[in-house]
């Protein structure tokens, strides 16, 4: 059953707990990769995590094949639930979408937090800053995400439904991140518009787009803050879930953030 309707496009995805709404937007891993950040934020705030066309069980939609439309679905969906002083929080390319929706609108967005985002080039095109995702074995994967192999999803845990919506996932990541790869040529130019705190969580030892992408991230944006956390890959929110968690409460209610 569809959680979210908008502009005729059915979504799947999660709606639960109350208080401040955040708006949370899961990389090329699927919905799955953020479900316990899901459910244990739900304790706190009104979680809004819609699954992105084509990703695990939402339906592809013909017309939208881009991060640029799926920003302006959300921001769409914003609109329709009637939301205010949204806390966005992308993940890697979640995060990538946050920026398009924030350069765009900030109307309905109260803050942003970019989790080992991507989106951009800062070198040239031959700059090797974006990991090739589509050029390594399925087994390289996990290397690049994670710090500790441990929290690596274990392929012989999973059911042949899970196996089905990952692949359905990496297919959608494709469609939408494929060409240009894995940014928008025009983004970095237009992050200055970006007029809501900004929050920056990389993890240090990131072999997707590591911790120097994340500082010169940072810095493109007016007034964002990174913080980076030791012995941790790709996925902060699984492999230090106690700290991400705290940074965003904190970030969230306005307390200071020990920033880099």
């Amino acid at each position: 059953m569809s959680a979210f309707k908008v502009d005729g496009i059915e979504l799947t995805g999660l709606r639960s707990g109350t208080g401040v709404p955040v708006l949370m937007l899961h990389g090329a891993g699927g919905p799955r990769s953020i479900l316990a950040t899901c459910e244990r934020f739900a304790k706190s705030f009104s979680v809004i995590a819609p699954t992105h066309p084509g990703f695990a069980d939402c339906p592809e939609v013909d017309r939208l094949d881009t991060v640029d439309d799926l920003a302006y679905l959300y921001l769409d969906l914003l609109d329709s639930l009637n939301l205010h002083d949204v806390t966005v929080i992308g993940f890697s390319l979640g995060g990538w979408i946050a920026c398009e929706m924030a350069i765009k609108s900030t109307a309905r967005i109260g803050r942003i937090i970019l989790v080992d985002a991507v989106g951009v080039r800062f070198g040239g095109p031959q700059s090797t800053e974006l990991a090739d995702l589509f050029g390594i074995p399925p087994a390289q994967m996990s290397k690049l995400a994670y710090f500790d192999p441990k929290y690596a999803p274990d392929p012989a845990q999973m059911t042949d439904l899970d196996k089905l919506n990952a692949q359905r996932s990496f297919q959608a990541f494709a469609r939408y991140a494929w060409e240009p790869y894995l940014h928008n040529p025009k983004l970095r130019q237009r992050l200055h518009r970006i007029d809501k705190p900004a929050l920056l969580i990389w993890g240090k030892h990131d072999r997707i787009v590591d911790a120097d992408y994340g500082r010169k991230f940072c810095a493109a944006i007016p007034g964002a803050k990174l913080v980076v956390l030791p012995n941790v890959g790709h996925v902060p929110q699984i492999e230090a879930p106690e700290k991400f968690d705290a940074l965003v409460a904190d970030f969230i209610g306005g307390r200071a953030i020990a920033a880099e």
